[in-house]
């Protein structure tokens, strides 16, 4: 894993995801090296020649530049952090996003995080007393699944536990359920599980996304499949091909689970 120290001009930027006016990405390249991430085009922001999930750069400045910009943003809602994970292993050492949180408690924005690290709760004392939600990404309970796709990621039990003492601690909390992995947490019952899990953590909304069709997520997804489980390629190709029809599908299962479960679900497919 290469980790460069580098500098930021801005910390914080306009978005340009829906209901989202800013965010802030603390770091450059992510170590949690999921396949199916959707921000690989980074990379070629960046001199790196290797693989994205294998570089991190520390933007060890953002603090102080985001402490300034900060006096001429003064209202909207920002997210940490739309093409990186903020809790990362490399934040244990650098802080960056605790920092950056320090900063955000003296403003008047509404803070959303979005990560798959249970490091979140070692800032429990800081977001317990500020404007701000944290979502984890959960896109399957199978720890085995979760190791092939998300290889440096919190394990699943430990998201739902940071979950239940955030809330517990005054912090509201959220779920994406996404990307959904066909074959593994798509069907009637691992996503009745899921649902249930995030009920008993105490998440009362979730956001719920299908696989990116971005061709070079998918062309990553393949590569795990040819190499993990080369009988399921079959599978995703007919997906592929009956897109329409599987998202139909799909929408009805979220539904009904989010009725079962008394869980206000946001779809975004």
């Amino acid at each position: 894993m290469k980790i460069t120290e580098c500098a930021c001009k801005s910390a914080i930027v306009k978005s340009k995801i829906y209901g989202v006016d800013y965010a802030i990405n603390p770091y450059t390249g992510c170590e949690h090296a999921c396949v199916y991430c959707y921000a690989t085009f980074m990379k070629k922001y960046t001199n790196h020649i290797e693989p994205w999930g294998e570089f991190a750069d520390v933007k060890i400045n953002a603090p102080g530049v985001l402490e300034k910009q900060l006096r001429k943003i003064t209202e909207g809602s920002v997210l940490l952090s739309s093409v990186t994970d903020p809790y990362q292993p490399v934040e244990k050492k650098y802080e960056i996003t605790r920092k950056c949180l320090l900063a955000l408690s003296k403003s008047r924005l509404d803070v959303s995080i979005l990560t798959k690290s249970s490091l979140v709760l070692r800032d429990i004392d800081v977001l317990a007393g500020m404007n701000a939600s944290v979502g984890f990404t959960i896109t399957t309970l199978n720890e085995d699944v979760r190791k092939k796709f998300e290889p440096m990621a919190s394990p699943v039990n430990e998201r739902l536990d940071a979950i239940k003492k955030l809330s517990e601690n005054g912090v509201q909390t959220w779920v994406l359920f996404g990307p959904i992995l066909p074959f593994f947490s798509d069907g009637n019952n691992e996503i009745n599980d899921i649902f249930s899990a995030c009920k008993d953590a105490g998440v009362s909304y979730m956001v719920v996304d299908k696989l990116n069709p971005y061709p070079s997520v998918r062309k990553e997804v393949r590569k795990l499949l040819a190499k993990e489980y080369p009988k399921l390629i079959k599978g995703y190709e007919e997906i592929a091909r009956n897109e329409t029809r599987y998202n139909s599908t799909l929408g009805s299962r979220i539904k009904e689970a989010a009725d079962k479960h008394g869980i206000i679900t946001e779809k975004c497919f």
